[in-house]
């Protein structure tokens, strides 16, 4: 009896010995923090992540090649219509296509022309590329729509061009009469997208129908967030082509890409957007260009600088030029006070102090505004004008574009390709 006793008690403090050992091992863990993220950093993978490269539309050759073969073919080109190759080189997509055999006919040039030196503005004439020998059909001037003769004996149109997702940046503008001919001639158009650099944000006032013009065609805001390719899907879902034809257009989507994506511009857009300053620059301060203050024409620092010759005096002073891209810059010879905006941090939405202040600073409100109606086609409103010239502060402004931009945003988001 005395021997089971005996074992049973130390079967018991056995027992007891190992449950109070294994409760303190576990404490012990728990609160040995630098043990545990010791353990923990040595499974994390601290190899820096990265970014899968943006690969644009005329990239992908693989995709569209196919669709070329046996067609006469019509491009749509300027500048920024490339194929990159590896160290920062690259090759016109015109040459590219021609060296591959593919048959195109004919160049159709938008505002600034194929090789992108013409004034904003400036007639833009046909011609002869020096280096293919093929003609070039200029798509501004009084010919901003492709007639069915230009577009006569071509089987499908390339559409390949950089935007900067600004309303009134014209090649938006371009493309809608591009997509209305070609629907009208039953001819389809293959998009090879690229990003926008202004895609990260939308805003601005919508325009309003009576305000229609070539640097404003349709009821968006001034910063719209799309990019080309998602804008003609647009234009076709919203029936804004003339009798809502539809036209058959077929998308080479931007690789590794989304609308918070980073994109600096390796060509200039235009000539006088030359770096990616001035670019983000351009929606907020293109106001100015139907006022009577110059955003820097004629100078090297375009859409990063404004003054007038009628500002008060200021630390800095520049004096337009006759330049490439500006040939009859406003104020011109004269010295301009004003602001020099390259350091700036990048702008995530419109910013209106721009011009409320040039506004304030005019002592001649009169003569700030043009006489020719350019600002009100540039906001695509009257509205915006009076704003100003009646002391709204930008909140105040922006706070009457609030339902507009959520609408828009809405119809938006049945077009997008990338989030």
């Amino acid at each position: 009896m005395l021997m089971r006793f005996t074992l049973l008690k130390n079967t018991v403090l056995l027992f007891i010995f190992l449950v109070f050992s294994c409760g303190s091992t576990t404490k012990s863990d728990v609160g040995n923090n630098s043990t545990t993220k010791a353990l923990s950093n040595t499974k994390k993978d601290t190899t820096p992540k990265i970014k899968p490269q943006i690969i644009v539309g005329a990239n992908q050759t693989q995709e569209y090649l196919s669709k070329l073969k046996d067609k006469r073919v019509g491009i749509v080109a300027n500048q920024t219509s490339v194929i990159f190759k590896k160290n920062d080189t690259h090759t016109h997509l015109v040459d590219s296509l021609v060296s591959l055999n593919v048959n195109v006919k004919k160049v159709f040039a938008p505002e600034h022309g194929f090789r992108g030196n013409a004034d904003a503005g400036e007639l833009v004439k046909d011609g002869v590329d020096t280096k293919t020998g093929l003609p070039i059909i200029s798509l501004y001037g009084k010919n901003k729509k492709p007639s069915q003769e230009q577009l006569q004996g071509l089987d499908l149109l390339v559409f390949d061009i950089q935007d900067v997702g600004a309303r009134f940046y014209t090649y938006i503008s371009s493309l809608h009469y591009i997509m209305e001919a070609c629907a009208e001639q039953n001819i389809p158009i293959l998009i090879l997208d690229r990003p926008n650099p202004n895609g990260h944000y939308i805003d601005g006032p919508i325009l309003e129908k009576e305000h229609k013009s070539f640097i404003g065609m349709h009821p968006i805001p001034v910063v719209h967030g799309m990019t080309i390719a998602e804008y003609a899907q647009m234009i076709n879902g919203e029936g804004w082509l003339t009798n809502k034809v539809n036209c058959d257009i077929t998308i080479i989507p931007v690789k590794n890409y989304t609308h918070e994506s980073t994109y600096s511009l390796p060509i200039k857009p235009s000539p006088n957007l030359p770096n990616d300053i001035a670019i983000n620059l351009y929606p907020s301060l293109c106001f100015l260009e139907g006022t009577n203050v110059s955003v820097g024409r004629g100078t090297s620092l375009q859409f990063q600088i404004y003054g007038a010759p009628t500002f008060p005096k200021t630390d800095y002073t520049f004096t337009p030029q006759p330049n490439v891209g500006s040939k009859y810059p406003k104020h011109k010879n004269e010295s301009c006070n004003g602001y020099n905006l390259t350091n700036v941090s990048p702008l995530k939405s419109l910013d209106l102090s721009y011009l409320i202040n040039a506004y304030t600073i005019t002592e001649d409100k009169s003569s700030f505004f043009m006489s020719n109606g350019f600002f009100t086609k540039l906001a695509g409103t009257k509205t915006l004008q009076q704003q100003v010239e009646n002391g709204l502060t930008e909140a105040q402004i922006k706070a009457t574009w609030v339902s507009g931009l959520d609408n828009f945003k809405t119809i938006r988001k049945s077009y997008l390709l990338y989030n």
